[in-house]
C-alpha cells in the first residue's frame, strides 16, 4: 500500500539531515544568511495542515454543491502550498510563472486557441494542428501549450499533444474571456504604476477620482467609468466581468445571505400611492441590466408591489428585452433614467439596493450619494440595501483583499470592514445600521439601514 501524505511528511521530517535549521526560531533570524531563501516558509504549520486535509470525509462530501466545504478545503490546500514552497519557488511563482500565464492566457483568448481545444468535444490535438487552425507559428504555440499544461490550466495527453480541461473550456466564455482582457488592458496598467503613483504622493492612500493610480498609469484625465464608456469594447469587456465575478456567489436576496422574505416584504405597505399606482417594493440604483433584480425575482416570482431598475441612459438603453416582458406576477420592471448624485426619484419605497457602488468611490462621494437617498426614504418603513464586502478584521479572504487594492487603484476607493462601514453610515449618513447579513469567507453580504430617528 503506498504511504499517507501525513506518512510521507513525517518521514521527511525525521531523515531531514537540516531539519534543525528549518525549525530555528524567528529570534534567530539572520537577514545576511540567505540560505533561508531555499527553506519551506513554514515547515512548522505543514503538519497540521496535512492532518486537517485528511480529516475530511471525503466520501460524505458533494464539493460541487457544498462551497463551504469547498471553500474551506482550497484555503487549507493553498495554506499547504504556501508553507512548503521554499521563497526561492514562491518568487519564480510570482514573477515568472503567474505573469507569463496571464499573458499567454490573453494570447489564446485573442487567437481563438481554447475554441479550437474545445473542439470534437475537447478531444486530444497536437500542437502543429492547433498552430495551422488559428495561423500560429508552431514551435512558439508549443512552449506557450508546455507552459499552460505545467499550471494545471490544459492537459499533455503525450509527446506534443494537449487537451483543455474545465478551466480552459470556461476560456472560450465571454465572462471569462472578457474579464482577461479587461484586466489586460483597463485594471494592470494602474496596478503595474502603483508604486510610481505612490512614491510621487510620498505613500498616502489615493483618495479621489481623479487623481490616483488609474489615472497616472493610462497617462489620462478620464475617470475609470469615463474610459469604460469611451469604447463599445471596453464597455463589452466590463460588463463580461461583472457577469463573470458575480457567478457561483449565493442570490443576495437567498437566505444564506439576507433573509428577504422576513426582512422586506412581510413589512411592505400594498396601500396604492396617492397618484393610483402600485407602491414601489425595490428600487436597484446604478442597476446595470438588472441581473439583481432579476436574482430577486426569481426567489420571490409573486412578490408585491413594482420594481424600478435605475442607471445613466447608455446602460438602460442597452437593457436586454426580457426586462421589458411581463414579471410571472403580471406587473413590469421600470426602467429609469438616474444619475445617483441627483435627487432620488421614487420616494417611499419599501427598499433602495445598491450593489458595487460604494466600493467605487471615496467615502464624501458616499456620503453624497446615501444623501440623495435618505431624503427619499420613509423613516421607520424604508430600507437601504448595500450589497458589498465586509472585510473582517481577522482572517480576512484574499477575494475581499485583492478587491480592495483594485478599488484603492482604479478609483481612489475602498472596499470596508464592520468598524468603516458604521464610521460612513452612521456617523457620516445619519443612517442606523440594523444588520450587517452573509456568510463572508470572501462572500458579499448586505448591509441593511434605516433612517435614524432623533432623539
Amino acid at each position: 500500500m503506498a504511504p499517507s501524505i501525513q506518512e510521507l511528511y513525517h518521514d521527511f521530517v525525521g531523515n531531514d539531515v537540516p531539519n534543525a535549521k528549518h525549525r530555528r526560531s524567528s529570534s534567530s533570524f539572520d537577514p545576511n544568511d540567505i540560505s533561508i531563501n531555499a527553506r519551506p516558509c513554514d515547515l512548522g504549520r505543514v503538519s497540521g495542515l496535512i492532518d486537517d486535509i485528511a480529516s475530511y470525509n471525503w466520501g460524505d462530501i458533494d464539493f460541487s454543491q457544498d462551497r463551504n466545504a469547498r471553500i474551506s478545503l482550497l484555503s487549507k490546500a493553498r495554506s499547504l502550498i504556501a508553507a512548503l514552497e521554499t521563497p526561492r519557488e514562491t518568487l519564480l511563482r510570482h514573477i515568472g510563472a503567474e505573469t507569463s500565464n496571464f499573458y499567454t492566457i490573453v494570447i489564446g483568448i485573442e487567437t481563438n486557441l481554447f475554441h479550437e481545444m474545445a473542439k470534437d468535444n475537447g478531444s486530444p490535438k497536437t500542437a502543429t494542428r492547433l498552430a495551422e487552425a488559428i495561423s500560429f507559428d508552431p514551435d512558439l504555440l508549443r512552449r506557450i501549450l508546455r507552459h499552460l499544461a505545467s499550471m494545471n490550466h490544459i492537459i499533455q495527453t503525450g509527446e506534443d499533444e494537449y487537451r483543455p480541461n474545465n478551466f480552459s473550456k470556461a476560456l472560450t466564455t465571454s465572462p471569462i474571456a472578457g474579464s482577461y482582457q479587461f484586466y489586460r488592458n483597463i485594471c494592470l496598467p494602474s496596478m503595474i504604476n502603483l508604486h510610481k503613483w505612490l512614491k510621487t504622493k510620498s505613500y498616502q492612500s489615493p483618495t479621489t477620482t481623479i487623481d490616483n493610480p488609474f489615472t497616472f498609469g493610462h497617462q489620462t484625465s478620464q475617470t475609470f467609468f469615463e474610459v469604460i464608456g469611451s469604447t463599445a469594447k471596453n464597455t463589452e469587456h466590463f460588463n463580461d466581468h461583472m457577469v463573470a465575478y458575480c457567478q457561483g456567489q449565493p442570490a443576495w436576496c437567498s437566505n444564506s445571505v439576507y433573509p428577504a422574505a422576513d426582512r422586506l416584504i412581510s413589512g411592505f405597505d400594498a396601500s396604492p400611492q396617492p397618484d393610483g399606482s402600485d407602491p414601489v417594493m425595490l428600487v436597484d440604483i446604478g442597476g446595470n441590466v438588472g441581473h439583481d433584480l432579476q436574482t430577486f425575482v426569481s426567489h420571490y416570482p409573486s412578490h408585491p408591489g413594482r420594481l424600478v431598475l435605475q442607471d445613466l441612459p447608455s446602460v438602460i438603453a442597452v437593457a436586454p428585452p426580457s426586462l421589458t416582458s411581463p414579471l410571472p406576477n403580471g406587473k413590469y420592471v421600470q426602467l429609469q433614467e438616474h444619475d445617483f448624485f441627483t435627487p432620488q426619484p421614487v420616494v417611499g419605497a419599501r427598499a433602495y439596493y445598491l450593489h458595487h457602488i460604494m466600493h467605487d468611490w471615496p467615502d464624501d462621494k458616499c456620503v453624497s450619494i446615501l444623501s440623495q437617498i435618505k431624503k427619499a426614504m420613509k423613516p421607520g418603513y424604508s430600507r437601504l440595501l448595500i450589497n458589498e464586502q465586509v472585510i473582517p478584521e481577522k482572517k480576512a479572504s484574499w477575494e475581499a483583499t485583492y478587491l480592495d487594492l483594485y478599488m484603492m487603484v482604479l478609483f481612489g476607493a475602498r472596499e470596508r470592514t464592520e468598524k468603516e462601514w458604521l464610521r460612513l453610515l452612521e456617523d457620516g449618513c445619519g443612517l442606523k445600521v440594523l444588520g450587517m447579513y452573509g456568510p463572508g469567507g470572501g462572500v458579499e453580504g448586505i448591509i441593511e439601514c434605516e433612517v435614524a430617528l432623533e432623539e
